[in-house]
């Protein structure tokens, strides 16, 4: 019987904050929701890090999910916005660790590339692959791309977490040697 999960995929933002939920089973995905957290009407950056925390931790808490995956935040030229999207993506995953949901992090290029193969591919090009690789009607798509981001961030973590892993499944070089100590030892 294959055994069924629900990833969360987030990308992080201080103004509109993208998310998506996807159900696994098996080989196949499939999008349960997506949407966005509107901040703009919040003029006090502090008030923006409340009302993400409240939201994602409501929308934890409605679907229930099984892993987080959310975006990395990019460097950029600006400091101070760097910092406040830093601020909000630690607020997300604060919300997913109260709630003991693991989190996976990806690089937004390493996103683009699992869903279309580029990674300087655009917002527009991402959400036409998610469309027609998960079968998302017209209808269900919003205006945002933040929300298509946020479904490619759990797309991602989808297609990472199927991949086979060599080491026997560990995760980071630590690991592996924890797992493999009588192996490693005997050479």
């Amino acid at each position: 019987m294959e055994t069924e999960r629900i990833i969360m995929g987030i990308d992080p933002g201080t103004t509109i904050m993208g998310y998506g939920i996807i159900k696994v089973c098996g080989r196949k995905a499939e999008m349960l929701a997506m949407g966005v957290i509107d901040l703009r009407k919040y003029s006090d950056h502090y008030l923006k890090l409340g009302r993400i925390f409240e939201r994602v931790t409501g929308i934890i808490e409605s679907y229930l999910p099984d892993e987080l995956a959310i975006e990395a935040p990019f460097f950029g030229k600006n400091v101070q916005s760097m910092l406040k999207l830093g601020r909000a993506q630690g607020v997300a995953m604060a919300a997913a660790i109260s709630r003991q949901v693991p989190i996976h992090e990806y690089a937004p290029m390493q996103i683009k590339m699992a869903i279309t193969g580029n990674g300087s591919a655009s917002k527009e090009q991402v959400a036409y692959m998610l469309r027609q690789m998960m079968k998302i009607p017209d209808e269900s798509m919003l205006p945002f791309l933040d929300a298509t981001d946020g479904l490619a961030a759990a797309y991602c973590h989808f297609i990472e977490s199927s991949r086979p892993t060599s080491g026997g499944g560990a995760k980071s070089w630590k690991e592996f040697a924890r797992k493999n100590k009588d192996k490693i030892h005997g050479m």
